[in-house]
């Protein structure tokens, strides 16, 4: 099992400041932070000075200029918090609209099981490129529908169309995850945030949940281990200097891998990939069929390949 490694982020006065952990650049700690707010939907970090500011929308919530309160304490798994969600709640999809969610590869893969589409037409129809900060890797975020409120195209007033296969995102709130980093040996307890947003009444109700029950109760723990290797490359990645770039070959490649499993499926199976890049007939057998051992593969390979000088590309062409 991968343990998380830490890093310290105390949050004053909306200003985040960091304190540099062993083995991570400032700059690793922006990206963790970052991150962290981006995947509870509702946060941006000002590049300039790195403030924590809270998207806004008009959610006709009486409230519209307050921001999430977010406390500086560092919360393991086994710290305990009120919350529950259900349709019986007055803010019940508020935190459905007016967001931005950044979607990770196996969130990808459920949904386009879902709706029954390939992984190309998923991201035509329900998401938007964009390259996080300070790197030049491409990320996806869920495309919003054009409405007063910019709401999550699944959700709806009695809940979500895809609640099952919902992103990891929509899973984790109202918990922020201090870092993302993975690395063997480190403490096991985890580094969470609490995340409590002015109109919602889920922290009003009588459930009791560790952080532990909390994230196997929504079935986290299973999304971040399928991702964990895709998160060890997005931060290897940001901790690099900003002169060291990916050629554009690369880049696609990153996309492709990450979020268009389909079109890396035939990109293995079809091209001269196997030539170059030989793999045992168990291993081919599998990833022919099962979406996430061939995410599995292909985030391997991206390691291998994206950190050394040579073009990726190479030798693997048609």
């Amino acid at each position: 099992m991968r343990s998380v490694s830490f890093i310290k982020i105390f949050i004053l006065n909306k200003q985040l400041l960091y304190h540099e952990s062993v083995g991570f650049s400032i700059a690793l700690l922006r990206f963790s932070a970052m991150i962290t707010l981006t995947l509870n939907g509702r946060f941006d970090i000002n590049p300039e000075n790195n403030e924590v500011v809270e998207r806004k929308c008009n959610m006709n919530s009486g409230h519209p200029d307050k921001q999430a309160r977010i406390e500086p304490v560092r919360l393991g798994l086994e710290s305990r918090f009120k919350f529950r969600c259900h349709k019986d709640i007055p803010c019940f999809t508020r935190c459905c609209r007016g967001i931005s969610i950044i979607l990770t590869p196996y969130d990808i893969i459920l949904l386009k099981k879902r709706l029954e589409l390939t992984s190309g037409q998923f991201l035509a129809l329900y998401t938007v490129p964009q390259l996080l900060e300070k790197t030049d890797l491409p990320l996806v975020l869920l495309k919003l529908l054009d409405d007063e409120f910019r709401s999550c195209p699944f959700v709806r007033d009695e809940g979500c169309l895809v609640y099952s296969d919902r992103p990891t995102t929509c899973r984790y709130y109202p918990i922020g995850v201090a870092s993302l980093s993975h690395k063997e040996g480190a403490d096991n307890d985890g580094f969470y945030i609490m995340i409590e947003e002015p109109h919602c009444k889920g922290f009003e109700e009588d459930k009791a949940w560790t952080i532990g029950e909390w994230r196997r109760d929504q079935g986290v723990d299973i999304h971040d281990e399928i991702n964990a290797g895709w998160t060890d490359l997005v931060v290897r990645k940001r901790s690099f200097p900003m002169n060291v770039q990916l050629t554009e070959k690369a880049k696609q490649l990153f996309f492709m891998v990450s979020y268009d499993i389909d079109r890396f499926r035939e990109f293995v199976l079809e091209s001269s990939f196997l030539k170059r890049y030989p793999m045992d007939d168990q291993l081919l057998e599998k990833i022919k069929k099962d979406d996430v051992a061939l995410l599995g593969f292909g985030v391997d390979w991206l390691k291998s390949v994206l950190f050394k000088e040579n073009d990726p590309l190479e030798g693997s062409r048609s």
